[in-house]
């Protein structure tokens, strides 16, 4: 029984792009509280993680849609 490895991939749970939904499903955390510390870090940095963010968008792979 092998055991599927984690990858960090943007998620179909998403407001904007996915990468707040896919850091949270990859660290098993709540999506809305990742999406909340993430305006709250980027409005104390001055907007730079506006700049994080947009990097991450376009280097971040999609999650497989799932079939069901």
């Amino acid at each position: 029984m092998e055991e599927e490895k984690k990858r960090l991939v943007r998620s179909n749970d998403k407001m904007i792009a996915g990468v707040c939904g896919g850091i949270a499903d990859y660290f098993g955390w709540d999506p809305t509280l990742v999406r909340v510390g993430y305006v709250v870090l980027s409005i104390f940095t001055v907007f730079s993680g506006v700049i994080a963010y947009i990097i991450l968008w376009l280097i971040m792979p999609k999650e497989k849609e799932s079939k069901e």
